[in-house]
């Protein structure tokens, strides 16, 4: 699939920030490990993104995914839905924090945008999720330090032309490494 451009970067610098389950804790920055970018076309585009990395994604797997509102990450949320055959459609949990679909893996969709306290997202268990699923989670920063381990940090944004996405992969430990190695390959 040819979704855009794409690069592959090192810098060398270390990671930085508190270590969870042997994967750096979610700090809205990555240090020191490769990365993937690409830009889509549009919202179908982004969705078939999305069921690319469905795909290949795994029970225990954490998918985070960071930008500004009407970005795409739900759009690419709807695409890991379809890659993991998910039944039904996948919408925003804005309103409910959190939906969970059934599939060859079970999605766990949720939405920290209208956290307000951190105690909350405690109260909600993301650990056990994780561990039962795949775990996407939407505002990711709203939340940090609570967040579970490795994975793979999404940043989503506007991109130079009407409805273009520009969408940068990050890895968090070895197998967001081995996430983003599986998207760059194709």
């Amino acid at each position: 699939m040819d979704v855009g451009e794409e690069r592959n970067t090192h810098d060398g610098q270390g990671s930085t920030g508190v270590w969870r389950n042997g994967a750096p804790a979610y700090t809205g920055r990555m240090a020191d490990l490769h990365d993937f970018e690409v830009a889509t076309g549009g919202e179908e585009e982004t969705r078939k993104l999305g069921e690319k990395l469905g795909r290949v994604l795994r029970k225990g797997d954490v998918v985070l995914l960071s930008g500004d509102l009407g970005t795409g990450k739900t759009c690419l949320t709807q695409g890991i839905g379809r890659g993991l055959e998910c039944h039904g459609s996948v919408n925003s949990p804005s309103f409910v924090l959190m939906n969970e679909y059934g599939g060859r893996e079970t999605l766990f969709h949720v939405d920290l945008y209208r956290i307000e306290d951190v105690e909350d997202l405690d109260e909600l268990g993301l650990w056990d999720y994780a561990e039962r699923g795949v775990l996407v989670i939407e505002w990711p920063e709203r939340g940090a330090e609570l967040i579970p381990g490795d994975g793979l940090v999404v940043e989503l944004r506007y991109g130079d032309m009407d409805r273009q996405r520009r969408l940068k992969f990050l890895p968090r430990g070895p197998r967001g490494e081995e996430l983003v190695r599986s998207l760059g390959a194709a």
